[in-house]
């Protein structure tokens, strides 16, 4: 296999989004986006053709040029995706790439008045757009969301909270359990706070100030700030720890925020919702370091308890960890791609 890009078969458009959504959010984050789109072969040359539509959202600190990533004899996602429709092995769709990420790394797809809103710059600006500037089939059924991690999160809750919007969704290692996924990893922060006698802030400060990721507790520590941020911010938008910083003991009220995004515990809920889904994949590795394994495992039964039917469940445990697992977003996205083009 060639170590350097190959061609793609479709195209890649490259777009920047002016949000007004997210003018003036909590941490100054830009407001004007980068946004990718994917059209697959034979989109130009059958101008009277609409395809489905699936958005792509990337993981946690994850930022678009990540998709176009490649490591030695592996080929990044968009390539592996243009190939399937290239050789016809799947019905062609649109591919959205969605950025979210703001200073602390990521906005797990909600509104939050610790980060802006994410959430509704996804459902009621990015979608629009795409329908608009793209021959999409524009409604719920052709419409889904695939994503891996805090992007696995984000596939999992927005059609909870949007059903109307879409109607399918895949979810890779996503962020799920959040007593297993979390718990473990307060424990450890708490360790890594005594460096900075208890304080996530000075730990922030430090990281700023050096090259990122060059300490051992910096992607942890990264990822609890910002998920606070996000999930448990106080009335000014200052992001507050669900756990004591110097025991690691869980402080309730707060960590109840937490549990409140968990879409194991979203689930009875939203029932209704995860019923009316046309596809829904569910994957992760039995290695996983956050124990997403056990997340989706959950998250698997929780469908079934709210009356999902198992035809349209895709499941599977397979043997890996957390990283480098982008492999097994083209099989998932052929998959929906065939759910979607079935007549509804």
């Amino acid at each position: 296999m060639a170590p350097w890009p190959t061609a793609l078969a479709g195209r890649i458009d490259e777009h920047v989004i002016d949000s007004a959504l997210l003018r003036d959010n909590p941490l100054g984050d830009p407001a004007q986006r980068p946004l990718w789109v994917y059209t697959p072969p034979g989109y130009d040359t059958d101008p009277g053709r609409p395809y489905p539509v699936t958005y792509l959202l990337l993981g946690y600190a994850g930022t678009l040029p990540v998709w176009r990533n490649r490591t030695p004899y592996r080929q990044p996602v968009p390539e592996l995706v243009d190939g399937i429709f290239a050789r016809g092995e799947a019905p062609p769709m649109v591919l959205v790439f969605v950025d979210a990420w703001t200073t602390y790394g990521g906005s797990q797809y909600i509104d939050s008045p610790g980060t802006g809103r994410y959430h509704s710059y996804l459902c009621e600006e990015v979608v629009p757009w795409v329908d608009a500037h793209y021959r999409t089939v524009a409604d719920r059924d052709h419409r889904a969301l695939a994503g891996k991690s805090s992007g696995g999160l984000g596939a999992m809750i927005t059609p909870m909270l949007r059903p109307d919007l879409f109607g399918a969704f895949a979810t890779h290692s996503g962020d799920s359990l959040s007593e297993a996924q979390y718990i473990p990893h307060f424990l450890m922060a708490a360790r890594h706070l005594r460096a900075y006698d208890g304080d996530i802030f000075r730990w922030w400060d430090d990281f700023r100030s050096r090259v990122a990721f060059t300490r051992d507790e910096d992607l942890r520590l990264l990822e609890l700030l910002g998920v606070s941020s996000c999930f448990s911010p106080a009335a000014d938008g200052t992001p507050r720890l669900p756990f004591d910083p110097r025991t690691g003991a869980l402080l309730p009220e707060i960590w109840q925020r937490w549990l409140d995004w968990d879409p194991v515990r979203m689930a009875p809920a939203h029932a209704g919702a995860l019923r009316s889904q046309r596809a829904i994949w569910i994957d992760a590795g039995t290695r996983d370091e956050w124990f997403l394994d056990l997340g989706a495992q959950a998250f698997r039964d929780a469908l079934a308890e709210a009356g999902v039917d198992d035809a349209v469940i895709r499941f599977e445990l397979f043997d890996g960890g957390h990283h480098a697992v982008e492999y097994r977003m083209p099989p998932a996205l052929a998959w929906l791609s065939r759910q979607m083009a079935d007549p509804s």
